[in-house]
């Protein structure tokens, strides 16, 4: 087994699944119409009807990944991020969106991307994000955006801890329930601050420090913290800010995402082997504190 990848079903005989059925699957757990207007969700890369065994999960679309996915035979690759967002005129593998299409396309992997409705769906990143934290009783933190008549629970999660625990005591906890990444975990505010109600927002979540405050959260966990920003939170509001890695907040959800993939199939009579990747696609890969002593 790849020693970056994590495996789970037997593919075994059963009624045979398509990218068409994978597809749908997915977007009843990740409706796109959750997305935001901006965003670029759904199938990228693929044939509806082609035929499909294996199920990569992973954050990001790189090269890396695609790589990835075509050694391991995947027939259709599952990711967070979209590979285009903005308007593209061309696919040629002069450009780096190219190569990765042209690595799919010659290896038969579809790519199926679910983003910012994969954020704000029930079991979605940020249940995963609060899951994998400890948290219980997790509501969403801001109001979803009105879909048809379909709800939007909303974005971010808050939860509580079982018992509280000082900050420090919460940082190390989020340590050792993301992957490790070159920044770690980075906070705000006192070390010994009990901590029991936290708000989390997977990515880039630093606009709901109000909301997380309002919500009476002691911690609020996101990615991507900025100098300014991070500076007015702190002085508008009473609450510790958690940075990690934006990878590592969204990477608990693939686990969750597989699951709910093979679930839905399983109900149809149909089976497929699923896997994630572990690789570390977060851009930032050295870190060199300097020393005390210097």
């Amino acid at each position: 087994m790849n020693n970056h990848v994590t495996t789970t079903g037997d593919g075994g005989a059963g009624t045979a699944t398509t990218v068409a059925d994978c597809v749908a699957a997915l977007e009843r757990a990740y409706p796109p119409g959750f997305a935001e207007p901006w965003d670029a969700v759904g199938l990228t890369v693929g044939e509806p009807g082609a035929g499909v065994t294996r199920v990569h999960f992973a954050v990001d679309p790189t090269l890396e990944v695609a790589d990835e996915a075509a050694a391991l035979g995947a027939d259709l690759l599952v990711t967070h991020h979209p590979l285009f967002l903005r308007g593209v005129h061309g696919v040629a593998a002069t450009t780096a969106g190219g190569r990765v299409v042209t690595t799919l396309i010659r290896a038969g992997t579809a790519l199926f991307t679910a983003h910012t409705n994969a954020d704000v769906a029930c079991d979605g990143v940020n249940d995963a994000l609060a899951a994998a934290l400890g948290l219980v009783d997790a509501r969403p933190l801001a109001t979803g955006r009105p879909v048809g008549e379909t709800g939007n629970p909303g974005l971010g999660r808050v939860g509580e801890l079982a018992e509280p625990e000082p900050l420090a005591a919460f940082c190390a906890r989020v340590a050792a329930a993301l992957p490790a990444t070159a920044g770690g975990v980075r906070a705000t505010g006192d070390p010994d601050r009990p901590v029991r109600r936290v708000a989390v927002c997977g990515g880039s979540g630093g606009e709901l420090a109000a909301a997380a405050a309002a919500a009476g959260a002691d911690a609020f966990l996101t990615a991507d913290g900025r100098h300014h920003h991070v500076l007015d939170a702190v002085a508008a509001h009473d609450v510790a800010i958690v940075d990690v890695a934006h990878w590592a907040s969204e990477w608990p959800w693939l686990g969750h995402a597989a699951t709910a993939l093979a679930t839905a199939l399983a109900a149809t009579g149909r089976t497929v082997v699923t896997s994630v990747s572990t690789l570390v696609t977060d851009p930032w890969r050295l870190h060199v504190p300097r020393s005390r002593n210097a």
